[in-house]
């Protein structure tokens, strides 16, 4: 009993962990918006920058997503 309790304490130290740092990426993808919006440049440059955060917010989600799984 002593081992099922430590093994789901650990579980949950795990999931808390993993889940700060998707909640902190999500926190760096805001920011990395905020600052492009300080950028001064043509319309492809703004395009490509949305295209890249679309990209990093859905590999995070993907992130997400498989923590979702791992501790279900």
């Amino acid at each position: 009993m002593i081992k099922i309790i430590q093994m789901e304490e650990f579980q949950d130290y795990e999931w808390a962990h993993d889940w700060k740092i998707i909640v902190e990426l999500f926190d760096n993808i805001n920011r990395l918006k905020e600052l492009f919006n300080f950028l001064d440049v043509s319309y492809l440059r703004e395009v490509e920058q949305r295209i890249l955060i679309l990209n990093l917010e859905k590999y995070v989600c993907s992130l997400q997503n498989y923590i979702i799984e791992k501790y279900s």
